[in-house]
């Protein structure tokens, strides 16, 4: 039930910053739920990944780049969900900044009774 509920919110974060970023394109909110899900797999699949081989890097820059990671995963879930447009690199960055802050703080409120 948490799972559909991080999906549902996540879904509904990214179709709202769609408003406010104009970098970012989602064409309707099936499309943003299509991208939640999404999303969900490349984080619990590719980034473990992209994170142990990036270690170096990322302990250097004292976690920074994790940052990058998400901005890719973002540029990534762009060529797989058809809909779902991103301008560039740093549209990606700065919408996986605010999609993680606000579902964080939504999802957390949520939670809280």
């Amino acid at each position: 039930m948490n799972f559909i509920i991080r999906i549902l919110i996540t879904a509904l974060v990214a179709y709202g910053l769609t408003y406010i970023l104009s970098g970012i394109h989602i064409d309707k909110f099936t499309t943003a739920l299509i991208l939640a899900v999404v999303l969900a797999i490349l984080n619990a699949i590719v980034k473990p990944i992209l994170v142990v081989l990036t270690l170096p890097i990322t302990i250097v820059t004292l976690g920074l780049f994790l940052l990058v990671i998400n901005a890719l995963i973002i540029m990534l879930g762009s060529k797989l969900v058809g809909g779902f447009k991103v301008d560039g690199f740093w549209w990606a960055l700065l919408f996986s900044i605010l999609l993680s802050i606000v579902s964080s703080i939504l999802y957390g409120a949520g939670q809280k009774k």
